[in-house]
């Protein structure tokens, strides 16, 4: 709990007090539920997944509607063409982020995700475009297919409970290389990102952190208050300052004396700069290594969970690669293009399970309406991706996985990975979505090509049954199931041995 009996009253009377502020528009406020005396919609939410509260109230009140909570208005978007019509096409209304008090105590301010918009994002993200847009992205082919061949090898040692260790070991490399070069303590770095981004995930949700918005005499109250959340946000805030300068400094380093390989951070020292600058660049260099590394772990996660329930369309996927590549042959991006399956399960794997349900808050600078109803200035808006995904006027039988959703009856794509919405809306789509799609779909081809994955066996030889079931928080994964991993083509594994070897 993050109230004691004795500070309940303050605050119950504070928020009586923001609920009395007036609408003053012409227009109507979206519908939504009913608020309950003193804590809006709180009390109201599924505290550990409130993506499904917000996608049951989106069938009673609309695919937008409005929700508050401790006197902020939240506006929840549940439908792919409201969001495409607000943060699309009138993206200069909803391209900032809120401003979030937990993000300045917890020492993530800093990160491309959360900047409000202005022009230091714009830096961040012209820096990101250098490195990670389309053309360049597809220039990283031999990063790729190693870091996916040593991902396989990596897979057939793996436990239940070391899954998820391989599959952030696989994205964290993968985007370090890219951004900082070849780093010799990448296994410090990575566990220390882990525990900043589980800090993150747990206790930095939107509704926690309105409380702080409405509130902000809250923290200056005794750390016994809030449990040990200001001690997690105070490690966080220890873990980011460690992040933001080491692999920077390292990487420096090996710029100066003639070692480093080509990376954002070694593009940013061949130009001009201050002190100013390499500040921003620690910045965008950390945003970039963090936020690939947990999301991509998360759907890589998602998909060899599906394969394994899904033994006929791994296999289909598997006979694709044969066919295109031959038996002998590993898989690669060139590849890609005759590959639409492949393409089409991860685009499902996306659907059946978007890494970050609730996405990122989105706020408005300006009023506006929509359909007759007035959205304030300064509500945060969300996209509810997780009701995007469950939309069944879109995705028939949505809880189906069922890649040939995204194929024509032909064969051929209906649309492409960067599009999805699990990459996010209008200037703030995520800027590595090119980078993210050819490391996912580089890892998936691998693994396909030379592994199957199967449900574990018991002791008596009796197979483990498995039951989707994901963690909570701002980023979630599939909790830890039991597998098994099974080599298919010992060519093709002896080749990926080779090649590991012989570096």
């Amino acid at each position: 709990m993050l109230f004691t009996l004795g500070i309940s009253c303050i605050i119950a009377l504070l928020v009586a007090l923001r609920l009395t502020r007036r609408h003053v528009s012409p227009f109507p406020l979206l519908p939504g539920p009913r608020p309950l005396p003193f804590f809006g919609n709180a009390l109201q939410l599924d505290t550990k997944r409130p993506w499904l509260t917000y996608t049951a109230w989106g069938k009673t009140y609309g695919k937008i509607f409005r929700s508050r909570i401790f006197g902020i208005d939240m506006i929840f978007i549940n439908s792919e063409t409201i969001a495409q019509e607000l943060l699309e096409k009138r993206s200069a209304n909803y391209s900032t982020r809120p401003v979030l008090r937990t993000n300045e105590l917890a020492g993530i301010s800093f990160n491309t995700v959360m900047l409000p918009y202005g022009e230091t994002l714009r830096r961040h993200r012209r820096m990101f475009h250098q490195v990670l847009r389309a053309e360049v992205s597809i220039s990283y082919h031999e990063i790729y297919s190693r870091h996916a061949n040593e991902l396989v090898i990596h897979l057939l040692g793996a436990t239940r409970d070391s899954l998820q260790h391989h599959t952030e070991a696989y994205s964290g490399s993968l985007i370090m290389t890219v951004t900082y070069g070849h780093l010799a303590n990448q296994g410090s770095l990575s566990s220390r990102a882990h525990e900043t981004l589980d800090i993150i995930t747990h206790i930095l949700s939107p509704e926690k952190a309105v409380m702080f918005t409405a509130f902000p005499f809250l923290e200056k109250l005794p750390f016994w208050c809030f449990g040990g959340a200001f001690a997690l946000m105070g490690r966080c805030r220890e873990l980011c300052q460690q992040l933001l300068n080491e692999p920077f400094n390292e990487a420096k380093a090996q710029i100066a004396d003639g070692t480093a390989s080509r990376s954002l951070v070694a593009d940013f020292f061949s130009q001009a700069h201050d002190d100013t600058d390499e500040d921003i660049m620690k910045a965008i260099a950390l945003s970039g290594y963090m936020a690939g590394m947990e999301t991509t772990a998360s759907i890589l996660q998602a998909f060899l969970l599906a394969m394994m329930l899904h033994p006929d369309i791994q296999s289909r996927a598997r006979a694709d690669i044969d066919q295109v590549v031959g038996h002998d042959s590993m898989p690669c991006l060139d590849d890609r293009a005759s590959l639409p399956y492949l393409d089409a399960i991860l685009l499902e794997v996306l659907r059946w399970h978007p890494p970050a349900p609730l996405g990122a808050a989105h706020e408005t600078s300006n009023d506006d309406v929509y359909d007759g109803y007035f959205i304030p200035k300064g509500a945060m808006v969300m996209v509810n991706q997780w009701a995007l995904s469950r939309d069944e006027d879109i995705f028939p039988d949505a809880s189906r996985f069922d890649p040939s959703r995204h194929l024509t009856v032909d064969g051929k794509l209906k649309s492409t990975i960067v599009n999805h919405f699990a990459f996010g809306h209008g200037r703030r789509i995520c800027p590595g979505r090119w980078f993210a799609g050819n490391g996912l779909w580089s890892a998936t081809a691998a693994i396909l090509a030379v592994l199957r994955i199967d449900h574990a066996k018991d002791s008596n030889g009796d197979r483990i049954e498995v039951k989707p079931e994901f963690t909570t928080g701002i980023v979630t994964h599939p909790e830890p199931f039991h597998f098994s991993f099974e080599v298919v083509n010992t060519t093709r594994e002896a080749h990926i041995r080779a090649m590991m070897n012989s570096k």
